[in-house]
């Protein structure tokens, strides 16, 4: 493995569960249930494609890549009668902080640094072709917003979350291996499964990104 995929391997390793308490925290799952979204899958796509704005079942697959268009459908757009993208972002960013919060109790000060430093590697990003990252790009916080540094922590590793994966869908793409496809080599190389205490991703239940 080369230096970059090792450097890009530790950076996921190491932000990836911070990003990822907005699915499995339950701060972060009782914050989108308070706000109507009952059931795992609700809060998932409304908190996830909520920076594209009130996208339909055809952007948000398109985008989300690996989704199966049937199960995408059963959620999007429904979930926009139930929340609108505005309050999607807001619920997202107050359970994941609040999750963070928890977390990270009695480490405010690396919290905040690791929040400032990964403010300055964001805004560097390119997104072009890269249509989540770019999304939530234009989301980003700061503390003059009363967000504080958790939500900014939060926020900067879900950008960078995002932009890798939009990576991988042009990398993907650009082979002639759909979604589908993806998942089948994916669990054809039986490779180790790095997870964190919250899992490994909605997979876990199934699997609904390949299923018809």
């Amino acid at each position: 493995m080369t230096n970059a995929a090792q450097s890009a391997r530790s950076m996921w390793m190491l932000f990836e569960p911070i990003h990822a308490v907005t699915y499995f925290a339950p701060e972060a799952r009782s914050a989108f249930e308070q706000a109507g979204l009952h059931g795992f899958w609700r809060g998932y796509f409304a908190g996830r494609a909520a920076p594209l704005g009130p996208a339909g079942p055809a952007v948000v697959t398109a985008s989300f890549f690996n989704f199966a268009p049937a199960f995408v459908a059963r959620a999007v757009p429904g979930i926009w009668e139930l929340i609108t993208p505005e309050e999607a972002l807001r619920t997202r960013l107050a359970g994941a902080a609040e999750a963070l919060r928890g977390l990270l109790a009695g480490r405010e000060s690396e919290a905040a640094a690791a929040a400032d430093l990964l403010g300055q590697a964001v805004a560097e990003l390119d997104c072009p072709g890269r249509v989540l990252a770019a999304a939530n790009a234009a989301l980003l916080v700061d503390d003059a917003e009363g967000s504080g540094a958790l939500a900014r922590l939060w926020q900067a590793a879900t950008l960078l979350r995002e932009h890798r994966g939009d990576g991988h869908f042009a990398a993907l793409a650009a082979a002639d291996i759909d979604g589908c496809e993806a998942l089948v080599l994916r669990c054809g190389l039986d490779m180790r499964r790095t997870c964190n205490r919250y899992g490994a991703g909605p997979t876990r239940r199934g699997n609904p990104r390949c299923a018809g």
